[in-house]
């Protein structure tokens, strides 16, 4: 397949790229650095409009997985904004493009988080779930998934990724943990009891490979472990991969003075989301448990 992929420097882009590369597909990014551009890539400035057509011709598919990054730095205004428009204009230009191009790509495959549900407490989630109210990361989910709207209606076969915490020990928030549990100085969050949907990165890269070659696929695609965890317990499990205790609570008031408004998206809500239709289209998931998935990408036997 001939595929174009937008966000190829980011934590599942760039591991994406080089197994599509490997697999023998042709990957072509889109970058928006051009200093840091590689023969075959295409430069744009998603915040200036269009992209060139001729990217597009040609392509069987266009993998969308930009957006600035919601971990880091307190959420200001400015903050705020750089979320939600690198996300939703990003993704729009995209859309509208695939719409008028001759000969467009048949699939886009478009990022999203679990945060579209918002903070819902011990509610069982899967893609028929309605959205979050009154909620920053949901109204950003709404409107990023919305975003896509041109390309469906020009029939091409949109899936919007409603990704979990991807684990990874290269990055995400596994990575800004790591240093204060490996110094014993780990502990639940709050009650603790607030939900967590999570991934390996081996599965999330392996489900958005599913989803390109799925076409049966289309919508919203929850991509999540079967086995959502609490805070908790996402806590135990870790000090017990690295052998670690974890008898510091972060409470929080804390957390709110340490973070301010992340806190209550990020640290304190939660959601327990399935993968209903991941499942039902006959993926299987590599790393089921949290575990056994930390192990692997802590690489602690």
């Amino acid at each position: 397949m001939k595929i174009l992929v937008s966000g190829a420097s980011g934590l599942l882009g760039s591991d994406l790229v080089a197994v599509m590369r490997a697999m023998g597909h042709e990957v072509s990014r889109l970058v928006r650095d051009e200093a840091r551009a590689e023969v075959g890539d295409v430069f744009w400035n998603p915040m200036a409009g269009e992209i060139d057509s001729t990217a597009l011709q040609g392509c069987d598919a266009v993998v969308n997985l930009a957006g600035e990054s919601i971990a880091a730095g307190r959420w200001t205004t400015a903050k705020k904004a750089r979320i939600r428009e690198s996300r939703v204009v990003g993704t729009r230009t995209i859309a509208r493009a695939l719409a008028q191009v001759s000969g467009r790509p048949k699939t886009l495959i478009n990022a999203s988080a679990v945060g579209f549900y918002g903070n819902r407490g011990d509610e069982l989630l899967d893609e028929s779930s309605p959205p979050g109210r009154d909620d920053f990361l949901s109204e950003v989910c709404q409107a990023w998934e919305a975003a896509t709207e041109p390309a469906a209606q020009a029939g091409v076969r949109v899936v919007m990724e409603r990704f979990g915490v991807i684990l990874s020990g290269h990055g995400g928030a596994l990575k800004k943990m790591l240093l204060p549990f490996r110094l014993g100085l780990g502990g639940k969050i709050g009650s603790g009891r607030q939900w967590m949907s999570w991934v390996s990165l081996d599965d999330a890269l392996a489900a958005t490979l599913h989803c390109l070659r799925t076409e049966s696929l289309h919508g919203p695609v929850n991509v999540v472990a079967p086995q959502a965890v609490t805070n908790l317990e996402y806590t135990k499990t870790l000090g017990r991969v690295l052998s670690r205790p974890t008898i510091f609570p972060m409470p929080a008031l804390a957390a709110r003075a340490a973070f301010g408004q992340m806190a209550d998206a990020l640290l304190l809500a939660g959601q327990r989301v399935q993968p209903a239709r991941l499942s039902g289209s006959g993926f299987a998931f590599r790393y089921p448990n949290l575990e056994q998935a930390l192990r692997r990408v802590l690489e602690r036997p």
